[in-house]
Order: C-alpha cells, then structure tokens, then sequence
C-alpha cells in the first residue's frame, strides 16, 4: 500500500513540475513579448512578400466614360 501511495505521489509532483514549467514559460512569452515579435519579424514580412507579389487589376488603365451611365428608370 505505501509502493503505491509513493508512486502516486512521484506522478503528482511530475505533473505539479510540469505544470509549473509550462506556466513559466508561457509567462516569459508574454512578458517580453515574444508572440508579438515573431509575428513582426517572421509572419509579417512572409505575408508582404507573398501578397505584395500578387497579380491585381490595373484600376488606372480601365477606360473611363462619362457618358455611360446605366439608365434608371423609376415605375409610377
């Protein structure tokens, strides 16, 4: 009955230092922000690259008429 109460106690404390670590380091993440700066220093630019190298409609080139208004028409 000790063997047992013993092992069980052993695995608390192993998931009491796991636990402990976890939040440790989840602390230092966020005290020094360091989601904020992976994000800025690695997604970011990863992101401009890829979008920035994107095919777009050319809005400057497409005609222009000042004539050409659709018609609307009003039923009394």
């Amino acid at each position: 009955m000790k063997k047992i109460k013993c092992r069980i106690a052993k695995f608390f404390l192993k998931l009491l230092g796991i636990f402990v670590l976890a939040n440790a380091a989840i602390f230092v993440v966020f005290f020094f922000d360091l989601d904020g700066k992976l994000m800025f220093n690695v997604v970011e630019p990863f992101l401009k690259k890829h979008y920035d190298n994107m095919e777009r409609k050319d809005t400057l080139k497409t005609p222009y008429d000042m004539d050409k208004f659709p018609k609307y028409e009003y039923k009394n």
